[in-house]
C-alpha cells in the first residue's frame, strides 16, 4: 500500500518538482497539494495522508502552527519540515510544533523519498550536525525528568534514538507493537515533549545513544 502524501509549499513550481520526484517512486503516492498553512491543516483533516511534506514560510497560516493543529488533530500523520536552510529558526520551531524531521529544499529525489518513507514508520533521522544544532536551541529537559524514566523505558528511547521504528523496537525488545507506543507515550510525557525527535534529541545530550557522522 502507498505512503500518501500531502504537498505543502506556497510555491507552485516546488509543489510541481517535488510531486515530478515522488511520482519516480511506486511506495508514495501525492493525494494533495496545499499552497499555504491553512489548506494544509484543511487538506490533512480531509484526506489524513500518512506524510505531509510542510513548507515552513507560506502565507495565510505558517507552516510551524499547521503542524501544531495536524500533529494535535491528527496523532497519526507525521509531518517532515521543510526548510531552505539548516540554521533557520523556524527548523526548531517545527521540530518544537512536533515534526518528526525535516529536509531541506536542495534534497535529491532518492534522500527525499526515503525521509518520506521513514516518516511514514514513524523514524526518527538526525544527522549529527542538524542534532547539534537543534539540541543548542531546545532545552532540555531537568535530570530528574530523565532519571524518572524506568529501565525499559530507557531502553525503548534509546532504540528510538537509534532510529527504530515501534515494529522494529518491539522486535528487538521482545514485546508487542502496542506495548512499544504505551511506552513511547510514557517516555513523552515524563520528558515533556511533543514528538519523537525532542525525545531522541534529549537522548542524544543524555548520552544514551551517541551520534555518528
Amino acid at each position: 500500500m502507498a505512503i500518501r502524501v500531502l504537498l505543502a509549499d506556497d510555491h507552485s513550481v516546488v509543489r510541481q518538482g517535488l510531486r515530478m520526484f515522488l511520482a519516480l517512486d511506486g511506495e508514495i503516492e501525492v493525494v494533495a497539494e496545499a499552497a499555504d498553512g491553512a489548506e494544509a491543516v484543511a487538506l490533512a483533516r480531509r484526506h489524513q495522508p500518512d506524510v505531509v511534506v510542510m513548507d515552513l514560510l507560506m502565507p495565510n497560516m505558517d507552516g510551524i502552527t499547521a503542524t501544531t493543529l495536524i500533529r494535535r488533530e491528527l496523532p497519526d500523520t507525521e509531518v517532515l519540515a521543510l526548510t531552505s536552510v539548516l540554521e533557520d529558526a523556524s527548523v526548531v520551531g517545527a521540530v518544537r510544533a512536533g515534526a518528526i524531521g525535516y529536509l531541506l529544499k536542495d534534497a535529491q529525489a532518492p534522500e527525499l523519498c526515503q525521509a518520506i518513507k521513514a516518516a511514514a514508520a514513524g523514524q526518527v533521522q538526525l544527522t549529527p550536525k542538524a542534532a547539534a544544532r537543534l539540541m543548542q536551541a531546545l532545552n532540555a529537559p531537568p535530570s530528574e525528568q530523565v532519571q524518572a524514566l524506568t529501565e525499559r523505558e530507557t531502553e525503548v528511547l534509546r532504540l528510538l534514538a537509534q532510529g527504530q521504528t515501534n515494529k522494529q523496537i518491539a522486535r528487538t525488545l521482545s514485546i508487542t507493537e502496542k506495548t512499544t507506543k504505551t511506552h513511547v507515550s510514557n517516555i513523552l510525557s515524563k520528558l515533556g515533549v511533543q514528538s519523537r525527535t525532542q525525545a531522541t534529541l534529549y537522548a542524544i545530550r543524555a548520552g544514551l545513544v551517541a551520534t555518528s557522522s
